[in-house]
């Protein structure tokens, strides 16, 4: 398949910080190289930033947070918003092929799932603010409460390397809708469709200073800088559980507003009423879509006893038919993982697996007939306690475990054994089943006969270790805007 770039690009592709409207290198012209995961080969330099970069950008951001943009109607910002969607669908197949070679997940994936919803998360709030109202109350006849919502001010955003565009738009679409400004910090693995956004950005009308970007590292880097900074109002995370207590540790002593998307260990609980073939299709995707590098995955699969040994057959076949491979090969459906720190620790977990008396399915080790690059067969282990680390840590690659279950309080317990509480999924076509097992999962999100499926409405967020807060809709605006209540005596 030919990549298809930009007239203007070819590779490499050099990575700038994006700063008052400007593509501008490191002041100490320090840069480090972005590595294809599929190929092992360089894409192009990246601009490695640090506290100056982190202070020239939000010094422009709050310069822009008071300049043109604060006189944006909400007329004005939807039309602004609109017209981005527009720019990255006008670019899709450039951005996809950008977010395969940055990622190593299938092109097709990329384009389908990642580009389009990136479109999409701004179509939605350019609609979204033009109808969202505030709350007012009238007191005894006396007086006349009413709300008011103004920006939160700069918002400091720091995105993770498996769905790059697709969860920083994200953030940026209701940031951008409620009038603030941002300065955000890509990954480090993924930094391409990132500065492409800032250039759709401006071709769209946003301000310069609005949008700023810059790369580089998280621990004692830009990204330290960014949480630490004085004149940044929130900051909006999406990455590990350790990061997170990091960044809340740092943002501290200027109590900064938080929205965390953290870790997973997703149950997927399948009972014997279910639609087995259906499971197994819905399941191939919740195990192993973009290599199971998915905070959603269900990568703990528990199924009833009674369809346990019949279960274990048909999904370890239809994994087995699964294509590995080039990311730009037609009907690819499993890449590579995101590079070579992340393959070493999903292969170490798959030893683990086996030294606790784990059974390898299927998986387990690099594809036979790919010499290069990192990628990992889609593994399904079975015969591990629950006490083990596979069924407790999140992994974050294509490896799930396996258990059979007897009994409905059973199975809850386990499923709620953890010290996650992101997403679920259910399987039962018992309807009164579904409703009482449902109300019982401790996760923020709760799929039941699907998975992945999103209203951009409904909130969108974890519980205990997997998150701060709520995004979506009315939630997003919860956090990306201050509330004031206005008195007025009659």
């Amino acid at each position: 398949m030919q990549i298809q770039l930009n007239k203007n690009k070819t590779l490499p592709i050099d990575c700038k910080h994006f700063i008052d409207g400007q593509y501008i290198p490191s002041f100490n012209q320090k840069t480090f190289l972005n590595i294809n995961p599929a190929t092992e080969e360089v894409l192009g330099k990246i601009s490695e930033g640090g506290e100056l970069e982190i202070d020239l950008a939000v010094k422009a951001a709050r310069r822009a947070l008071k300049g043109e943009w604060k006189h944006f109607t909400t007329e004005q910002r939807s039309i602004v918003l609109r017209k981005i969607g527009d720019g990255i669908l006008a670019r899709k197949e450039e951005l996809a092929a950008l977010e395969a070679m940055d990622t190593g997940k299938p092109y097709e994936l990329a384009l389908e799932v990642d580009i389009t919803r990136s479109a999409y998360n701004f179509y939605f709030f350019a609609d979204y603010i033009t109808s969202l109202g505030t709350e007012s109350h009238m007191q005894n006849q006396t007086a006349l409460h009413y709300s008011y919502r103004r920006p939160v001010g700069v918002v400091g955003m720091i995105n993770p390397w498996n769905l790059p565009l697709l969860l920083l738009t994200w953030k940026l679409a209701p940031c951008l809708a409620a009038g603030n400004t941002t300065v955000m910090k890509p990954a480090e693995l993924t930094p391409m469709t990132a500065t492409i956004l800032a250039e759709i950005c401006k071709e769209a009308g946003v301000p310069d200073g609005v949008i700023n970007i810059v790369h580089g590292f998280g621990a004692n880097g830009a990204g330290s800088a960014l949480t630490e900074h004085p004149d940044v109002d929130a900051i909006t995370f999406t990455g590990e559980t350790k990061t997170g207590t990091a960044i809340m540790k740092a943002a501290a002593p200027t109590l900064k507003k938080l929205s965390f998307e953290l870790g997973g260990k997703n149950p997927n609980i399948i009972f014997a009423d279910s639609n087995l073939d259906e499971v197994i299709e819905t399941t191939l995707k919740s195990s192993f879509m973009n290599q199971g590098e998915v905070c959603l995955c269900g990568s703990r699969i528990y199924i009833e006893r009674s369809i346990y040994q019949e279960f274990l057959e048909k999904f370890v076949e239809k994994t087995n038919e699964l294509k590995i491979g080039d990311p730009f090969e037609e009907g690819t459906k499993v890449g590579a993982v995101i590079g070579k720190e992340h393959y070493d620790k999903v292969l170490s977990y798959i030893e683990i697996a086996k030294e606790d008396g784990g059974t390898i399915l299927t998986g387990g080790s690099r594809p036979e007939h790919l010499s290069s690059g990192y990628f990992i067969s889609p593994t399904i282990i079975s015969g591990l306690s629950h006490d083990s680390r596979c069924v407790k840590e999140e992994i974050f690659g294509p490896v799930v475990t396996v258990l059979p279950f007897d009994t409905e309080d059973e199975v809850i317990e386990r499923a709620n054994d953890t010290h996650y509480g992101l997403g679920a999924t259910i399987w039962t076509n018992d309807l009164r089943k579904a409703h009482r097992v449902a109300h019982q999962i401790e996760a923020g999100i709760i799929w039941v006969n699907t998975w992945y499926l999103r209203d951009l409405r409904t909130p969108f967020g974890g519980m205990k270790q997997s998150g701060i807060g709520r995004e979506g809709g009315i939630h997003s605006f919860e956090f990306y805007s201050e509330l004031s209540n206005i008195t007025i005596k009659l």
